[in-house]
């Protein structure tokens, strides 16, 4: 009889029931009992207070940094899964190597702590930004940012469309191997999101530079092989074009300066560009031992027409907005003092499209040669490794970090 009373009490307890009548205070009768509810009680609240902070972490108005995001991140890790048990990323991914750096650190914190130390950082931040640490997280606004994931692009979520930039300003947008990933994991993220379009630009006066050429020598001062950096380099660049191919979204591209290289080989891959009458379009290949890539060689012709394309792969003309407007490489041209003006307007017109329609046709457009488009793809980066290990690539890449 005892021994039921005893268990009754213990459920009660941990189910936050009375007691039975008969046996008394279960606090005072069970005191370890007790203490494991009050416990059981402590890590629920913490487990709701992590996942407000999750929340909360999108209504910040300001980028709180690389090195505030990395912490979160492994503060994140470590809360969900436990220590860090994962082999270290490899070296081209840096940004795979600096998560894993940032979570591998923390130890053998348990994941209670970590919970309890991701709060308290979100609620810091909160603080510092003028927002309130605890009713943050009851915003009712339709945008939802990134939380901290990326470091050179930005990312949002603003009702029917996902909106991408190229965030490295003050290297004119040039794209090192972590972008690669990071824009390839964005346009994932948007192709599985509940928008209907994606918008990719730059930030500041350039869309981009194309690749960051002094990528190239920081691995080759590292004493890698060429041959390894090439063929991962090709790996790289064949996932980064898939994710255009097979963007089941609406596409657009709004190019407010320069495009260069791979930024712009990938233009012939949306759907709608928007261009400020400040931009052109470069693909300066043969100036640099390299051939097309973003399946170029297959949609500039298809767009342009062999004679314009050729001009652009071959001889590496520089084609102005107005230019491309005329050979139907952009949809419009603006000012650019009226630019961002001009394409919000177009912008707003997206989402009162019927989004079936929409989708379906773009899918159904796209499946005519997206078989000859993963094609092209292969074959463009198959090629490329040979370029790059080339005499003339180097000595180009050389040329233009010597001048640096």
């Amino acid at each position: 009889m005892w021994q039921r009373a005893s268990l009754l009490a213990w459920r009660g307890i941990v189910q936050g029931q009375a007691a039975p009548r008969n046996v008394g205070s279960a606090a005072q009768r069970f005191p370890q009992a007790a203490a494991l509810f009050q416990q059981q009680r402590l890590f629920a609240s913490r487990a709701e207070s992590f996942e407000d902070a999750k929340e909360k972490l999108n209504t910040l108005k300001e980028d709180p940094g690389p090195t505030v995001k990395l912490k979160l991140y492994g503060l994140f890790k470590q809360a969900t899964t436990g220590e860090c048990n994962v082999a270290k990323p490899g070296m081209l991914d840096m940004v795979g190597k600096a998560k894993w750096s940032a979570w591998k650190e923390l130890g053998s914190m348990s994941q209670d702590d970590a919970k309890q130390k991701y709060i308290d950082t979100v609620n810091e931040l909160l603080k510092e930004q003028g927002g309130d640490s605890e009713d943050s997280g009851s915003s009712g606004s339709s945008s939802t940012a990134d939380s901290g994931k990326y470091e050179t692009i930005l990312y949002r979520e603003e009702g029917k469309i996902t909106y991408i930039t190229l965030n490295r300003p003050k290297k004119m947008n040039s794209i090192t191997p972590e972008m690669y990933q990071e824009l390839t994991d964005a346009l994932s993220n948007a192709a599985n999101n509940k928008s209907y379009a994606t918008v990719i630009t730059g930030a500041g006066k350039q869309f981009s530079a194309g690749n960051d050429l002094g990528s190239v020598a920081k691995y080759l001062g590292m004493g890698r092989p060429m041959k390894e950096i090439a063929e991962e380099s090709a790996v790289l660049l064949e996932k980064f074009v898939t994710a255009f191919i097979d963007h089941p979204k609406l596409l657009v591209g709004v190019v407010q300066g320069p495009c260069i290289g791979i930024a712009c080989t990938t233009m012939g891959l949306y759907d709608v560009v928007y261009a400020s009458d400040a931009a052109y379009f470069h693909t300066p290949f043969t100036s640099l031992g390299l051939t097309p890539e973003g399946c170029s060689s297959y949609t500039f012709k298809k767009i342009m027409g062999p004679i314009k394309a050729n001009e652009m792969l071959l001889l590496g003309k520089k084609l102005q907005a107005a230019e491309a407007l005329q050979a139907g490489f952009v949809t419009e041209v603006f000012p650019s003092e009226s630019f961002d003006t001009e394409v919000k307007r177009k912008l707003e017109q997206i989402p009162k499209l019927l989004p079936n329609s929409l989708l379906e046709s773009k899918k159904f457009m796209r499946s005519l040669n997206q078989g000859k488009l993963h094609k092209v793809n292969q074959l463009e980066c198959d090629k490329l490794i040979g370029m790059w290990q080339g005499d003339e690539c180097l000595n180009a890449a050389a040329k233009f970090m010597s001048r640096k």
